[in-house]
């Protein structure tokens, strides 16, 4: 029974590339509780999503991901996906004709054919990439960067991040710095309407 009268909680979580569009009544304290600003991946970062995009995909031990990472400065998660993709599909594709040639062959000369049938593992391979790379675009501008790290900027400073806020501490003794409303509860009591 107790499940049935437990309450729940429901989180809803938002995200925006144009923070600069968002109602700003949304931005009122009360209603979103946590605005956070993520900025594009770092090196290391780019590394892992890499990693992540390709981890079952057969990459060829010449594909250096530490080169790709280096070079997409800028990109977000999704141009590297993209990249990945597209290096997928060209990997395919080229599978697909050594096959289709394989095929025409064997049909030319069978005798030949047998005799060739070790069957390399299609691999994506650095060549793979570089046409990729050919075609590879930062979906998010410098100029759109600028933009959201001032909005992040703008967002923490209306929220009053960094203030110095402290209660008075006082050497009356350890009840006071305890409770800091006992003397205005002490006020309160003086005021009341009801005694």
């Amino acid at each position: 029974m107790d499940g049935m009268n437990a309450k729940k909680t429901v989180f809803i979580i938002g995200a925006t590339n144009r923070p600069d569009i968002i109602d700003p009544a949304l931005l009122r304290p009360g209603r979103l509780d946590q605005l956070i600003y993520i900025p594009l991946p770092d090196e290391q970062s780019r590394l892992q999503i890499f990693k992540a995009c390709l981890r079952k995909s057969p990459v060829a031990k010449d594909v250096d991901l530490n080169a790709l990472a280096k070079y997409t400065q800028g990109f977000s998660g999704a141009d590297i996906t993209e990249i990945c993709q597209r290096a997928c599909k060209y990997a395919i594709r080229e599978n697909i004709e050594k096959d289709i040639e394989r095929e025409r062959r064997s049909k030319e000369n069978p005798e030949a054919m047998e005799e060739d049938e070790v069957d390399d593992i299609a691999e994506i391979k650095a060549a793979h990439f570089e046409e990729s790379m050919k075609y590879a675009r930062r979906s998010v501008s410098d100029a759109d960067i600028r933009k959201y790290q001032a909005f992040a900027q703008t967002l923490q400073q209306s929220r009053g991040f960094g203030s110095e806020f402290r209660f008075e501490r006082t050497e009356a003794g350890a009840g006071a710095a305890a409770d800091p409303f006992a003397s205005a509860a002490a006020v309160a009591d003086d005021d009341d309407l009801y005694s």
